[in-house]
């Protein structure tokens, strides 16, 4: 089993967040963070790069759908940090970012070298 509690925490934090967000903005709110947060604690239990980069890879196209369906619910959106936090604009473009940092870390020596 590989040891990587930076991950582990991160998609625990991911899930209660997902969850929180569910709880009082609705399930469309928090299913994203939640199912990527889930993701990283089975990335942080999973021996081997190959998953670190088809994870990072499916984070790169989901997210490009969600900035899209984003961009797309853009002008019924209200200015308010729930909005903001709450739209897909918002978790596209941090999920594609986090499928960019997967793929650069599965190519990392400190990767490569398990």
């Amino acid at each position: 089993m590989r040891k990587n509690p930076v991950t582990a925490v991160l998609g625990i934090a991911l899930v209660a967040f997902g969850v929180y967000l569910i709880l009082t903005a609705g399930p469309g709110a928090g299913l994203i963070p939640a199912l990527i947060g889930g993701g990283l604690a089975y990335l942080a239990l999973r021996p081997g790069r190959v998953a670190v980069i088809v994870f990072g890879h499916i984070l790169i196209v989901v997210g490009c759908t969600l900035v899209t369906l984003g961009f797309y619910l853009l002008p019924h959106s209200d200015p308010t940090w729930r909005h903001v936090f709450t739209r897909p604009l918002f978790w596209g473009l941090v999920t594609i970012f986090g499928g960019i940092c997967a793929n650069y870390h599965g190519f990392c020596k400190c990767v490569r070298a398990r």
